[in-house]
């Protein structure tokens, strides 16, 4: 009996090996004035809005999906929310916020750092740290 159900108990194993169980990461912070988030990640760092649901935002650029909650309450020295891009062309996206007078965080300029990533780090409005990364 058993060996008439092997066949198929392979094949179920061999889908679900096939099968990704993730495929993709989107993450969710803090927001405390959704006009200003637009502001800030769509006209300088060149997001575009996909999705507005009154007290959650989503914006997209470049297939990277970020979602926001309102959070009025939020005190911005007290946030530690943090995402790491990964980039391709890490020092034209550098030169391309510089440009737009996009302020870089002060401690975070583009540098080398010592785990073998090129980065620098940007503050949004509401403290959320955007660090931005590329292999050397």
């Amino acid at each position: 009996m058993f060996q008439t159900h092997l066949p198929k108990i392979l094949t179920n194993l061999q889908n679900i090996k096939s099968k990704k169980m993730l495929t993709a990461i989107h993450p969710k912070l803090p927001m405390r004035d959704k006009k200003n988030t637009i502001e800030y990640y769509v006209d300088q760092l060149g997001f575009e809005e996909c999705g507005d649901y009154g007290d959650y935002l989503i914006l997209q650029k470049d297939g990277i999906e970020i979602h926001f909650f309102e959070f009025k309450a939020l005190d911005p020295i007290e946030n530690y929310g943090q995402v790491y891009f990964r980039t391709d062309n890490i020092d034209s996206l550098y030169q391309s916020l510089v440009n737009k007078k996009v302020k870089i965080h002060p401690n975070a300029p583009l540098q080398i750092k010592a785990w073998g990533q090129k980065e620098f780090s940007l503050l949004d409005p509401d403290n959320n740290l955007l660090t931005f990364g590329q292999e050397v």
